[in-house]
């Protein structure tokens, strides 16, 4: 057993030459997964028995169905405010990523200092999930839709910032460097020779965030920010839950057009 375990086969091929065939470590995998699986669930206090109550989570969403039509009218305002919010500030934050972006770049831009400040606050954005820059944000500006906005642009602007310096930093600089020695500024070369190579990346990215966002501030509400939200959780906490399926319902309507659109807008600048 022990040989057929650590020690490698030996095969001899036609030529008479023989090789040994690399012992397979699959099984000291499969151990280390089942070992972290273990602790995990050590470590988290899952109960399993827990399990058994969930034919009541499939009674809530029975109890959603038939959503209640006539509510529609009371979701279409929060709604479009929903979408209107995420838009506004997805579309600060895509414009202005940009010039951070730019900053961040060191093919584009040789300094680390500058380059690892904007590192450092791109990073330090990302860390705070969106709820909670929410939540922050209803502290400083009051409850209402300009607090979600501040939240999602303060995401936008932090996610497309780090994936667009990324992709910045990996294009040719040829035709940058041949703009600048026919003594092109490296503002005006960057846009010339290097944004067009990434702007189909930065569309992508920003209408992914834009997507995204949408998803976002449909909970937003439960801290304040406004948005459908606000409703959604009204609906709950009364256990209105045929309301509560027909604001899911416009909520996976509204996210199915907006991925349809952007996926055709892809498609197109690709």
């Amino acid at each position: 057993m022990y040989d057929k375990i650590f020690k490698p086969k030996k095969i001899e091929l036609l030529t008479g030459e023989v090789v040994e065939e690399k012992v397979s470590r699959t099984w000291i995998y499969w151990i280390i997964i089942i070992i972290i699986i273990g602790l995990s669930v050590l470590l988290t206090n899952f109960d399993f028995s827990a399990l058994s109550r969930s034919g009541l989570f499939l009674q809530k969403l029975a109890s959603m169905l038939p959503p209640n039509w006539s509510y529609f009218d009371k979701v279409l305002p929060p709604l479009l405010d929903t979408i209107k919010m995420s838009f506004f500030a997805s579309l600060l934050g895509a414009l202005l990523a940009v010039p951070f972006a730019i900053l961040t770049a060191n093919n584009i831009v040789k300094n680390r200092l500058v380059n690892g400040i904007i590192r450092f606050i791109f990073m330090l954005a990302r860390t705070l999930p969106t709820l909670v820059l929410a939540l922050i944000a209803t502290y400083i500006f009051g409850l209402g839709t300009f607090a979600g906005v501040v939240a999602i642009f303060i995401f936008t602007f932090s996610f497309i910032g780090k994936q667009l310096f990324e992709v910045i930093e990996t294009v040719d600089m040829g035709p940058f460097e041949a703009a600048e020695a026919l003594g092109v500024s490296p503002l005006k070369a960057f846009f010339i020779a290097v944004f067009p190579q990434v702007l189909p990346t930065y569309l992508s990215t920003a209408l992914y965030a834009f997507e995204g966002n949408v998803r976002y501030a449909a909970i937003l509400g439960y801290v304040g920010a406004g948005g459908i939200g606000n409703i959604l959780n009204d609906r709950v906490n009364f256990r209105d839950f045929a309301s509560v399926g027909m604001i899911l319902v416009s909520i996976l309507v509204t996210v199915m057009i907006i991925d349809s659109v952007s996926a055709l807008i892809r498609k197109k600048i690709a």
